[in-house]
């Protein structure tokens, strides 16, 4: 039996832990390492003393062995605050019958946590988590003794799923069904909560309303960095849960803060709904400068506030015309004698007619002071940008001028006077006298170690568990990045280098070639006339006999309608050099693949190809090196002779992410190539088993979806797991100097 030693620098952790579970000794040193390399000091010391109650509480090694492994990275999300809430449901759950579900309920807080995003949404989610317990966690009939809820481990087992789909408020709408309709039928509601039941997925359809953050955050990203030339994390909030304050965009120095969920309004899509706010957010940032709010009224502030809205819109409109339609269509129209000014304010009222007046020229209002200040407005954007200082300017002159005495009352007018898409303005303000509250909007936002940004936002994976034989959920993150370019000039030297291979595929393509239009004869209906059939009808028909009616003919293409995908294994072994031969591995699979791309181009044959490798699965890269819609030309041939290979072969995620790309191709059939030197491996899997499974599943799904894989594998040992992952579709090359005579040939006799 193999003895494990604490390292010294962990002894007093270990002592700390007082956990005398075998299975936990063998990985304390790696989770203390991951510990102390996010967590702070107070952190750390928190991360022990609740680790060793979990191993105190009686419920065996699983719950302290996830929460050491898998708290660091929910604390890297959620903050290490959050510690203190989540611990608080733990000891609940402990203390009523339901101690079963703490092990599902630590299995699920990562992909949960990835979901949420921030405290205050994993807080909202832990009072659904309590209070369905509480309602379905009941007592015996005539027995003095109460039985655990039926429904909450697969309501855990189930929370990346449904957090995937639903907004926070939905999902405590499909929970309170769930925990209606079925609190006195045990096994009904386990259906229920495990999405078995019809009526469980008829709920969860009814309440997916509206486009969820989580589901466009990759898009959205998209569209800050491409039209804006901005970037920022985008951090969800629900309103749900605050419906007497009712949250409203803003940001802040960790990122911007928008609604999980908007539904369609007005006629226009929730996904546009966020690029206005986004559009707006942006515009402040670009534009804004913060003022001193000290000596200005609150009523001058929030008309500054409204100016300055208006002023940022206008610069962005200017730059997209299109955002207009969107403004006007969400921007309130409040009726000009909506209320009794007698017995409400109607700062508010006024500030958003103006509002209005300012976005759409062809406004209906009557009021003077309104008409003169739009255009006053219009007049100095159209003259200068302005500055913010001139739009608090302007505000405070228009409140002097409209200032009413019922202004003071504290009943104010506020229906249709919430612009939902502009933020909440906190970032215009600064204090001569700082208090707490306020922040320093100017400052630089510092940039924790390990916190720098991979670019796109990840897409998260699931990965087969063959122990368990289900899916891990959310548990591999891919970050896709398009390829470093380098000199084209070098593949070009690999083509010329093997012309004479090029004049024998040549040959070989010219038979595999897409063949012109072929006549379809005798069609009643085509596109133009068979003049022979024709003629043969006219003369039947003078003669008395019947003619064919099918004097028409069409024609169809006799050629091929296939998409391929080009998956290179880029990990750290393709530095090796090839057994007799003075060339890598990387290198050969270089001049192997550029003669493929060349003979697919040939072809005309729509392709793409990709790299992979891995560092553990919270970092799986995904590097663009062709796509679709490019040509093999002098930027492409720049990225492949840029490759370069490192780390692991994590093969199971980057399949599915290729696969996403692959499957949106138009054409009957559809080929994923994966040259790889070895078998799916990573440092963060001990079992060497459950990635060839992983891949293995992976191939199964690309077939269900209609996607058609094969490996070319250059590892001599490959018989002993690529037949496993792939089947029959494979071929192993034993003599990887010849792989640039081979690569080629075999895709031809793949598609011929």
């Amino acid at each position: 039996m193999e003895i494990v030693t604490i390292p010294k620098e962990f002894e007093v952790y270990w002592q700390e832990l007082d956990c005398g579970f075998p299975r936990v000794e063998p990985v304390f040193a790696d989770c203390m390492r991951e510990a102390l390399a996010t967590l702070s000091k107070e952190g750390v010391d928190a991360y022990i003393e609740n680790a060793r109650f979990l191993g105190k509480m009686g419920r065996g090694a699983e719950p302290i062995l996830i929460f050491l492994e898998t708290w660091p990275t929910v604390a890297k999300t959620l903050g290490e605050d959050a510690l203190s809430a989540i611990m608080d449901c733990i000891r609940k759950m402990w203390k009523s019958p339901n101690g079963k579900a703490i092990t599902p309920f630590l299995q699920s807080l990562p992909a949960t946590a990835r979901r949420l995003h921030s405290q205050q949404q994993i807080r909202d989610y832990l009072d659904i988590v309590l209070d369905f317990m509480e309602r379905t966690t009941g007592s015996i009939h005539g027995i003095n003794q109460t039985f655990p809820s039926p429904g909450l481990p697969e309501l855990f087992k189930q929370a990346p799923v449904l957090l995937g789909q639903l907004s926070l408020a939905g999902l405590k709408s499909w929970v309170d069904y769930g925990a209606r309709y079925y609190n006195d039928h045990p096994e009904r509601q386990i259906d229920y909560f495990s999405l078995q039941s019809a009526d469980s997925r008829a709920v969860l359809q009814r309440e997916r309303h509206g486009t969820l953050l989580v589901d466009n955050e990759r898009k959205l990203d998209m569209y800050l960095r491409g039209l804006w030339r901005d970037e920022d994390l985008l951090i969800p909030y629900s309103s749900a849960f605050d419906e007497l304050r009712q949250p409203i965009p803003y940001y802040d120095k960790l990122g911007i803060r928008l609604p999980d969920v908007y539904g369609d309004a007005h006629g226009i899509a929730g996904i546009d709904r966020y690029r206005a706010a986004l559009a707006h957010i942006v515009g402040h940032r670009r534009w804004t400068t913060a003022i001193f709010a000290d000596n200005l009224s609150p009523f001058q502030r929030m008309a500054a506030e409204f100016f300055e809205d208006s002023r940022v819109e206008y610069l962005a409109m200017r730059e997209y015309p299109g955002l207009r339609r969107i403004f006007m269509a969400l921007h309130p129209i409040p009726a000009e004698n909506a209320f009794d000014p007698e017995l409400e304010s109607g700062v508010r009222h006024r500030l958003t007619m103006l509002s209005r007046a300012i976005l759409d020229s062809q406004h209906p209002y009557q009021n003077p002071h309104i008409i003169e200040f739009a255009q006053r407005f219009n007049d100095l954007m159209q003259q200068s940008d302005m500055s913010t200082q001139e739009m608090a300017d302007l505000a405070i002159s228009f409140v002097a001028k409209t200032r009413r005495q019922s202004d003071q009352l504290a009943k104010t007018h506020f229906k249709n006077t919430v612009v939902d898409y502009r933020d909440d303005n906190r970032q215009m303000w600064k204090f001569i006298e700082q208090g707490d509250e306020e922040e320093v909007f100017d400052e630089q936002r510092k940039i924790e170690p390990g916190e720098e940004l991979k670019g796109l936002p990840p897409r998260h994976y699931h990965e087969w568990d063959y122990n368990t034989h289900s899916y891990r959920p959310d548990w591999v993150s891919v970050y896709e990045a398009l390829h470093p370019r380098g000199n084209p000039a070098d593949i070009d030297k690999l083509l010329a280098k093997h012309a004479a291979l090029a004049k024998r595929l040549e040959k070989m393509l010219e038979l595999l070639k897409p063949q012109d239009k072929v006549r379809i004869r005798y069609q009643e209906d085509g596109s133009e006339l068979d003049l022979d059939v024709a003629l043969r009808s006219l003369i039947d028909y003078k003669s008395g006999a019947t003619p064919d009616p099918r004097i028409n003919m069409s024609h169809r293409n006799d050629g091929r309608n296939i998409a391929v995908m080009i998956l290179l294994d880029l990990s750290e072994s393709l530095n090796e050099k090839a057994a007799g031969c003075d060339q890598t591995i990387l290198e050969l699979s270089q001049e192997a693949v550029s003669l493929l791309a060349w003979a697919i181009q040939k072809l005309g044959d729509p392709f793409a190809i990709a790299g992979f490798h891995s560092n553990t699965r919270h970092d799986v890269r995904f590097l663009h090196i062709k796509g679709y819609s490019e040509h093999w030309d002098d930027e492409v041939k720049g990225r492949l002779a840029a490759m370069e290979a490192s780390y692991s072969t994590r093969m199971g995620a980057a399949m599915r992410h290729a696969a996403h790309y692959l499957e949106k191709q138009q054409a009957d059939k559809k080929l994923m190539l994966i040259l790889t030197d070895g078998e799916p491996a990573d440092i963060d899997s001990k079992d060497g088993r459950i990635l060839i499974e992983d891949a293995r599943q992976a191939v199964k799904e690309l077939d269900q979806q209609g996607i058609y894989t094969y490996c070319i594998n250059l590892d001599p040992k490959a018989d002993e797991y690529v037949a496993d992952i792939f089947g029959k579709q494979y071929t192993i090359i034993d003599r990887v100097e010849s792989l640039p005579e081979r690569l080629p040939q075999l895709f031809i006799s793949l598609t011929k």
